[in-house]
């Protein structure tokens, strides 16, 4: 039996969101999010089943893209919590923007770089599932001062329990990543024709045999990368246990001499 496939696996998001004809889909979902009007779109490093071959290894895959406007949007989705996804995402956004500036280039000509990272697990201490981030003057909280970089957290786990109002274009969008309940997923596919073609899409990008072992090799790496954390934690414990007892016999014995 075939396991399923969703978004949730990022070889599935990045095929799904870079394939050339699925750009509606990533403008629908950006529009919700962003709440501007995205009239074009530019995705850069149009997937290819090569560079995954290569990539599903072990690096992080996201994905970019350029707006009408120039502004450069990276989307990254992170399923496990590695404990550094705020120090990650600030200096990747960082190396995001200086690419993003040549020889000659003029302070006034960098575009905006935003950071969406999508989260399965719960990351900030308060209940809103999408947090908008801003650098703002601490004396004066409601001026932005620096605009340069925005970064978005979208934590699933938080969406599921939140009896989310479906007729938010957005949440239609967060309940198909999720693929958590398939009454929400039902009715976002009803309320956004967008989202019903995409369900097609999907059906026919989880039936193709390559993409799929590539991510079903994403699969294991991730599976075999936590085994590995794991043994490596309750060796590390064991030694310490053994260790301790040393120490133990060493001191009782010297405390018989």
């Amino acid at each position: 039996m075939k396991t399923k496939l969703n978004l949730k696996n990022d070889i599935i998001f990045k095929a799904f969101f870079s394939r050339k004809g699925n750009e509606e889909f990533l403008v629908d979902f950006l529009n919700a999010l962003l709440k501007i009007e995205i009239k074009q779109i530019i995705i850069r490093e149009e997937v290819s089943l090569q560079q995954l071959s290569v990539q599903e290894k072990g690096g992080r895959l996201d994905l970019q893209a350029i707006l009408n406007d120039g502004v450069i949007v990276n989307i990254e989705l992170q399923i496990q919590n590695e404990k550094n996804i705020k120090e990650r995402t600030t200096l990747y956004s960082s190396k995001v923007l200086a690419r993003e500036v040549g020889k000659g280039t003029r302070y006034e000509d960098i575009k905006q770089v935003i950071m969406i990272n999508i989260l399965d697990y719960e990351l900030l201490g308060f209940e809103e599932y999408i947090s908008e981030t801003a650098i703002v003057l601490d004396k004066h909280r409601e001026y932005e001062v620096l605009k340069g970089i925005k970064w978005y957290f979208i934590e699933l786990p938080k969406f599921r329990r939140a009896y989310p109002d479906m007729n938010e274009k957005i949440n239609q969008w967060l309940a198909f990543i999720d693929d958590y309940d398939r009454g929400l997923i039902e009715m976002a596919k009803e309320k956004n024709k967008t989202l019903k073609e995409a369900g097609i899409e999907m059906n026919y990008l989880t039936g193709d045999e390559e993409v799929r072992r590539l991510a079903e090799l994403r699969e294991k790496w991730e599976m075999d990368w936590n085994s590995g954390i794991a043994n490596a934690k309750r060796e590390g414990e064991e030694e310490g246990i053994k260790k301790r007892r040393k120490e133990k016999e060493y001191r009782n014995s010297k405390g018989n001499v």
